[in-house]
């Protein structure tokens, strides 16, 4: 069991959800996303997923779309970003998770990736655009590693969808709470319980509710339903509005 699976084990011995943030790697800066992830461990987050900047992510809204872009202007590359996973794996023990599209990974090549991503620190990988049934490549090179494979769930997979993702996925499911991209809502969808008893029923790994969660009441609601919440865009905007701002007292856990 890597750091994932273990900080999952450890929330559930205790009767708590674990909490996962989401940061844009690189907005407002590399080095800021360093800071930003050690005051998210002390702050007591369970998992940090690092967003690796893309010039097309279809899956977000706007709020990381333009940290996206922000980053993209500053040059940040991938191998940049497993360079910033070594600086917070030096300082914290933290999970860290790449969130990404499947274009950087597929121009890095998978193998060299899964490899030097493991030496860097990380612990699991999300490819928001790779569907279960075209992903035997990567999950081949990401077990080789030992790098934990998320995968998304979302509340109009059919049951045939869902048990790829269910099996495809180590480390934990990522049930996507609503259908559209991500950004902020004002309340939690109904489909998120149902999706949630869904994918329990095939599986034992953590499943996890993000896409829209930002306000406590949502996080409290999602937290009663899954193994843990992720929470993103409202980090990613509070860091665009206030890039020094005191991240951890957001968040605290």
């Amino acid at each position: 069991m890597g750091r994932i699976g273990e900080r999952f084990a450890r929330r559930r011995a205790e009767g708590k959800p674990a909490f996962v943030a989401f940061l844009t790697a690189g907005d407002p800066s590399l080095d800021r996303t360093v800071e930003a992830a050690v005051e998210l461990d002390r702050a007591g987050a369970d998992v940090l997923e690092l967003g690796v900047p893309f010039s097309d992510p279809l899956a977000d809204g706007p709020v990381i779309q333009r940290a996206s872009e922000r980053a993209l202007a500053r040059g940040v590359t991938l191998s940049a970003v497993l360079d910033s996973v070594r600086r917070i794996r030096a300082r914290c023990d933290l999970p860290l998770l790449l969130f990404s599209y499947y274009n950087p990974l597929l121009q890095y090549g998978l193998e060299r990736l899964a490899r030097e991503a493991k030496a860097a620190g990380v612990d699991g990988a999300l490819v928001t655009d790779l569907p279960p049934e075209e992903a035997q490549e990567w999950i081949t090179a990401a077990r080789a590693a030992d790098i934990d494979t998320v995968f998304l769930a979302s509340p109009t997979s059919p049951p045939e969808r869902l048990g790829r993702v269910a099996e495809a996925s180590r480390g934990f499911v990522y049930a996507v709470s609503r259908t559209g991209v991500t950004g902020e809502r004002q309340a939690l969808s109904h489909d998120a319980r149902p999706l949630v008893e869904r994918l329990r029923a095939l599986t034992d790994v953590p499943v996890v509710l993000g896409f829209g969660l930002s306000t406590p009441e949502q996080v409290r609601e999602a937290a009663a339903v899954a193994d843990g919440v992720v929470v993103g865009s409202a980090l990613v905007r509070f860091l665009e509005e206030h890039p020094e701002g005191d991240l951890g007292a957001r968040v605290r856990w």
